[in-house]
């Protein structure tokens, strides 16, 4: 999963479990954990100035191809958690994420997740190669925040 000796320059956002996270013992849903996993990267990849709106508009898309999370502790209604995120850049048609989940300093749980580059029209098929503007905004997103993007 994530390894410390990339996390020089990680992405970071920091969340509230509220109700609608919780079933009904006030225990985070594990459903909400990848909407939050997909939050992270949304915001990270509007910080390097290339906001999500952007692929989208230009007939682009990027589905979650493999996803894995790995539970260690429940998070609770009213827990303050943040996600620390690193890209690791694209390999190929994939672009890998990790992420861990703190609480208190403390991690809660970890996900890995791949998407891959999909042009939506006129023919839907995976990109081997982004365009220019895409691809520098994963070499953004590889780097971390706090380096000139």
């Amino acid at each position: 999963m994530l390894n410390e000796s990339v996390t020089r320059s990680p992405w970071r956002l920091v969340k509230r479990v509220l109700p609608q996270h919780t079933d009904h013992g006030g225990v985070m849903w594990h459903g909400a954990y990848v909407g939050w996993l997909e939050e992270a990267r949304v915001e990270a990849l509007s910080a390097t100035g290339y906001p999500y709106e952007q692929v989208a508009s230009s007939g682009l898309e990027m589905p979650v191809v493999q996803l894995q999370i790995r539970y260690r502790e429940a998070l609770m209604l009213g827990d303050e958690v943040e996600l620390i995120s690193v890209s690791g850049g694209s390999r190929g048609v994939r672009w890998p994420w990790s992420t861990r989940f703190m609480k208190a300093g403390i991690c809660v749980a970890e996900a890995s997740v791949e998407l891959a580059l999909v042009r939506v029209h006129p023919v839907r098929r995976v990109l081997r190669h982004p365009p220019e503007a895409v691809a520098e905004a994963l070499r953004a997103l590889a780097e971390g925040p706090g380096h000139p993007h």
